[in-house]
Formats: structure tokens, C-alpha cells, sequence
């Protein structure tokens, strides 16, 4: 099979968070995937694994995790979801995303596989996309000979697909409302479900946050006799603006003083370095891992993460362009925090984007009005928001907005309408930012760098 097959039939079966009107909502069950990995031969056994769950962070959490490990010269996976501009990108070994060839001949056997069970009565539909790209991801750690991989669930925690693997330690990063008709319609409700990565007498790493979640994750935690492992010593002590450049800061890891240099910028950053770094510690401390001070120093140092704060240099004659994948109120929050610190003199443009089941109306009010222009547009995804959607929200903020036809030509759109020595901020979701980052990156061939302010 080739690469582009197996990209069309794996996006085929479609998004599970998707349910065309009429259709029955998706019924989301762990007991089918273990059967899907039982007859793939229990690839996610072979490993050693580090599962996080969160609403916001646990990307960021989990790549600088991912670069610990191997700087400390372990051969470490990671997963995550979703991806910015290609699938490869959710499956990678030390930094490298699985190659094209290899992820055609991994789906093919996967879906080879999961035919057979369905046709034998053993599975009741044909698995999911992220069912089948977590199936992958576990295959191919297993084929490399991964020592650990760290693991990011994609929604919820109970019942996600990931949540085979049994982890080391678990990890829960920051909780807030997202997903709701999934999860629950309070925070207390999807603490709850993310719970559900947490192992009998295993190791919860995690920060203190919105009340209803310390509870949530507390109880469970009780119930199942883990041990909590609070993340907050890792957090610097004094926080100031000029902290924002790369979130450079001195901290005490482990007995000795280390500079913390991390390209993921923005305050809110330091919640997920703390939690990477706590589990560092907790996997040299309890679990035989040799992970030295220096070692954390350079992982962090060496992370890569695009698009969270991401600064992509105007030519002189066109725009800065901030690129940010916050998607839920929490996210704007945190971008906002970031804009305000911004001081460029000159009036600012915003991209927006984002799915028709977040709280636009609430997105807006965090972010439209920092803006002198708002260009709306629609993602590509079966469940985009409707240009007239935003608009409408964009009226009740008093912005001036306007309605692009697509990603591409609203970010073209924002570069006209801004000074050179302006900014246009691209954000919503991450299909958006996903779609034009490779555009903006073409024209200059040169890295990338984080948010100074």
C-alpha cells in the first residue's frame, strides 16, 4: 500500500468526535482496542510508558518529557495528537516522526488485522482514526526497540484509546472545561475522567489547580492508593515579564542549581516544565532511570514544540506572525497574557479560527478586543465554526472584523491590512494554525523562534 493510500483510508474512517446529524454519537469502549492489541501481538508490553492527561499543557508537558529521556540516552517515543501538518508527526523516536513508507506498511497491518476481527464477530465496527494511529505508534515503538515512550492521551483519560498501556507514572496536567458533551459539564466531572489513567498503588504527577479537580483527582487517588507526587517546587519563585523571552530561569533540581531555557514561551509554560521535570525526577529517584540536573537542563533546552507562542520573523516588508494552538478558554487566557505583554506600537491583527463545539462567544471576549482587526475564517474540518458564527461573536465584542474564505487567504488578508512593524496572530485551533504555518515557514526557509516580549 502506498503512502497516500494509507492516508486517504486512514482519514476514511473518519473523526470520532464528528457525528453527522442523524448518525448515532460514537460509543467509546477501551475493551475494543485491547482486543484490536491483543491480535497485533500486545506491542504497547514491550515498552516502558509515561501517560499524560490534561484539557491544556499535556502536549508541551510531553514533548519536553520526550526530550529528557533522550538526552539522559534513552531511545524514547513519543505520541501525541493531534498533528499540525502531517500525521507522521504524532508517532516519532527520539525527535524523528515515523517515515512514510513504514507508516503506510504499519496501517495496512493494522487494518488488515482489525478487518479479520470484525469479519470474525470479535469487533463490533472497524476501529477509529485515533484507535488505528495509536495502534501504529504502539507497533512502531515496539519495532524500534523503544525504552520508554511517553504517551499523550487525546481526549479524556478512561476510556481513551492510550489508556491500554500501563504507565510508570501518570502524569494530569492542568484541568479546565473542554469537551463537555464527552466528559461532563463541570470541571470536577472531567477530573474524573482523566482520572482514569491513574494505576492501582501507582505514581500521580500532577500541580494543585481549580478546586473541583483537586478534589476529583484526590478521591480517586485515595481510592486506588496512589501516591501523589505535587509538581510545585519546580516552579520558579519570581515570575516577571522579561521571563517571557524563553522562559529562562534558574532552579534547584535534584540538589544543584540548573539554568531552565526552554523554547516554549509564555508564564503558563512553567506549569508544564514543572510537571516534566517532577517526573524526571520521580523516574531517577524510584524507577532505576540514570537522569542527571544536566541532563534536564539540555532536554528542555532542546525541545521542540511548534506553534505554542511560535514568533515566525516578518522580511522586512510584511508582518510578524505569532502562531499560538490555544483552542479553549484556558488557551486564550494564556495567549492573552502573552499579547498584553507585547509592545510594539502598533495596532495588532488576529487569524481566528475554531471548532463548532467551543465556546466562541467566550473566545472572543478573551481575545477580539486586543485586536484593531479580527479576520474570521472557517478550518478545515467537518465540525469548523461558521464564518457568520464568528462574525456574530466578533458584533457582541465591538471588534472590526471581517470574514475570510479560507485559512490561507485570511492570513494573506492580515498581512495586508498590518504594518510591517506590526503583528498578525493566527490562532482558534490547531487545523488552523497547522494549515498555514508550512506557507508562512516557504517563503523564508529559516527556523523558527519563540515569542520575545
Amino acid at each position: 500500500m502506498s503512502y497516500a493510500s494509507a492516508l486517504d483510508r486512514l482519514y476514511a474512517l473518519g473523526q470520532e468526535l464528528h457525528t453527522p446529524p442523524g448518525a448515532p454519537r460514537r460509543k467509546f469502549e477501551l475493551a475494543h482496542m485491547r482486543t484490536l492489541m491483543t491480535a497485533l501481538g500486545n506491542p504497547e508490553r514491550n515498552f516502558k510508558s509515561v501517560l499524560v492527561a490534561g484539557t491544556n499543557g499535556k502536549g508541551s508537558t510531553s514533548s519536553t518529557l520526550g526530550s529528557i529521556l533522550a538526552r539522559a540516552g534513552y531511545r524514547t517515543g513519543l505520541y501525541t495528537s493531534p498533528h499540525l501538518s502531517r500525521v507522521n508527526e504524532r508517532i516519532q523516536v527520539n525527535g524523528s516522526a515515523i517515515d512514510d513508507d513504514e507508516f503506510a506498511i504499519l496501517f495496512s497491518h493494522v487494518e488488515e488485522t482489525a478487518s479479520t476481527l470484525v469479519r470474525d464477530g470479535r469487533l463490533p465496527a472497524t476501529p477509529s482514526f485515533f484507535e488505528t494511529a495509536t495502534a501504529m505508534g504502539f507497533l512502531h515503538f515496539a519495532a524500534r526497540r523503544v525504552h520508554t515512550a511517553v504517551v499523550e492521551v487525546g481526549m479524556g483519560g478512561r476510556l481513551d484509546a492510550t489508556n491500554i498501556v500501563e504507565p510508570v507514572v501518570s502524569v494530569i496536567t492542568d484541568i479546565s472545561l473542554d469537551h463537555t458533551e464527552w466528559l461532563g459539564s463541570s470541571v470536577g466531572q472531567i477530573a474524573r475522567e482523566k482520572a482514569g489513567i491513574l494505576r492501582h498503588e501507582g505514581v500521580m504527577i500532577t500541580l494543585p489547580q481549580h478546586p473541583e479537580a483537586n478534589q476529583a483527582l484526590g478521591e480517586v487517588a485515595v481510592g486506588l492508593g496512589v501516591r501523589g507526587v505535587n509538581a510545585a517546587s519546580y516552579i520558579p519563585v519570581h515570575n516577571h515579564p522579561e521571563d517571557y523571552t524563553r522562559n529562562r530561569y534558574p532552579l534547584a533540581v535534584m540538589g544543584e542549581l540548573i539554568e531552565i531555557d526552554s523554547p516554549l514561551a509564555g508564564a503558563h509554560q512553567q506549569r508544564n516544565l514543572a510537571l516534566a521535570i517532577a517526573t524526571a525526577v520521580e523516574l531517577r529517584n524510584n524507577h532505576g532511570y540514570n537522569i542527571s540536573p544536566i541532563d534536564i537542563q539540555a532536554g528542555i533546552r532542546n525541545t521542540v514544540w511548534p506553534a505554542r507562542l511560535e514568533h515566525i520573523a516578518g522580511n522586512g516588508s510584511r508582518a510578524d506572525v505569532l502562531l499560538d494552538v490555544g483552542h479553549n478558554p484556558a488557551g486564550a487566557w494564556a495567549l492573552r497574557a502573552a499579547v498584553s505583554h507585547l509592545d510594539l506600537g502598533q495596532p495588532l491583527t488576529l487569524v481566528f479560527g475554531c471548532l463548532n463545539d467551543k465556546p466562541i462567544a467566550e473566545l472572543a471576549q478573551i481575545l477580539f478586543p486586543l485586536f484593531g482587526h479580527v479576520i474570521v475564517t472557517p478550518v478545515d474540518s467537518p465540525r469548523s465554526a461558521s464564518v457568520q458564527d464568528l462574525l456574530a461573536a466578533a458584533r457582541l465584542t465591538g471588534s472590526v472584523a471581517e470574514a475570510g474564505v479560507d485559512p490561507l487567504s485570511a492570513v494573506d488578508r492580515a498581512l495586508q491590512l498590518t504594518s510591517p512593524h506590526g503583528m498578525v496572530v493566527v490562532t482558534g485551533s490547531v487545523f488552523l494554525v497547522g494549515q498555514v504555518r508550512p506557507m508562512l515557514l516557504a517563503p523564508q526557509q529559516a527556523p523558527t523562534e519563540t515569542l520575545k516580549v
